[in-house]
């Protein structure tokens, strides 16, 4: 264990097996920092040193339980925000028990310690004329006007992640028929998605007051001075219009817009429009099915629309439930002569 040393191992995973070895985007690290950070500075003052002081045997597993214990009962964090410092400390320990292979006994009880069930956060979307309502919000006239309308039917046409859309660039983007845009999501995975037309036509109105010669890597959206928007900057763009839009709307709405809630609400609208659920995965990037399948969970009108089709005669007098195969006379003759 002398021939490695705490600083050596943390400075080797950051800059070497989280980016290169794992391919994490930039975001996910500065998340796992964030999450050993915290770490870090618990464990210095439970013994009473410096966070440079502190040697590899400090990280054993009683320290990473009581880091998690601290948070719930000292903190106040959620169960939520604890199972995610769970995850990053899953990530450093297993390289951990990669490196010092006389850390491994305690490795492996730290990455057996089970995440905490706790309740999946409520899915908030908007409907089609909410979302027609939060575009007519959008000035028509000025430039930023015309780039803020492109980011928005662009987040809405894709459903694409605040970063996968902060960090696009014209190499990526394709405005001639068939106009699509190729995303760079989790995982460094790639995926294609189809553009509307009126998509690629804000694209290119936004476009055209730009120098016609930009580059491959040149961002799509840039803010003032040319500089490529930031996940923040687009964030504030999109609650710039939501609240014109929130405190107009009759009544007031209740949901409070993100980036997020326009993916949310894209996947929703897919659904309703019968798309099935591989072909939302695939452009969205879930990794897994199951996280595609949540949003059939949160579409009420879906759900009336289910429900109504095995609706009893008797409960709607004088509204007859549509005819299926067993009603039908020449279905049945023809099943009797086989």
């Amino acid at each position: 264990m002398k021939d490695q040393s705490l600083a050596s191992v943390i400075y080797s995973y950051f800059l070497t097996y989280l980016p290169r070895d794992k391919g994490l985007q930039s975001s996910t690290i500065r998340s796992y920092r964030d999450s050993l950070r915290l770490f870090l500075i618990f464990v210095a003052g439970v013994n009473r040193r410096g966070v440079s002081e502190l040697d590899l045997e400090h990280m054993d597993y009683p320290a990473a339980q009581a880091f998690l214990r601290n948070m719930e009962a000292e903190r106040g964090n959620a169960i939520s925000t604890r199972n995610q410092r769970l995850a990053a400390l899953h990530t450093f320990y297993e390289y951990l028990g990669r490196t010092v292979p006389e850390m491994l006994p305690s490795c492996a009880k730290v990455a057996a310690i089970p995440m905490k069930r706790c309740p999946l956060p409520e899915m908030k979307f908007l409907a089609r004329d909410e979302v027609e309502a939060l575009f007519a919000c959008i000035p028509s006239g000025d430039r930023l006007a015309r780039r803020d309308r492109a980011l928005l039917m662009l987040l809405y046409n894709t459903g694409a992640r605040v970063s996968e859309v902060a960090q696009l660039t014209m190499g990526q983007l394709a405005l001639q028929s068939p106009a699509q845009v190729r995303l760079l999501g989790k995982g460094s995975k790639w995926r294609t998605c189809p553009l509307w037309h009126q998509t690629a036509k804000a694209l290119q109105a936004m476009l055209d007051e730009r120098p016609s010669d930009l580059p491959p890597d040149a961002p799509v959206f840039v803010g003032t001075g040319n500089m490529p928007m930031t996940r923040f900057g687009i964030y504030k763009r999109i609650r710039h219009y939501a609240q014109i839009w929130e405190t107009s709307a009759k009544p007031a709405s209740q949901i409070r817009v993100t980036p997020h809630v326009f993916r949310h609400t894209t996947a929703v609208h897919l659904l309703e429009a019968g798309a099935e659920p591989n072909v939302i995965r695939g452009l969205l990037g879930h990794v897994n099915l199951e996280t595609t399948n949540r949003y059939a969970e949160i579409t009420v009108r879906m759900k009336a629309d289910a429900l109504q089709l095995c609706e009893p005669v008797a409960a709607t007098p004088g509204h007859p439930r549509k005819s299926t195969w067993q009603d039908d006379a020449t279905m049945l003759d023809w099943l009797s002569s086989l």
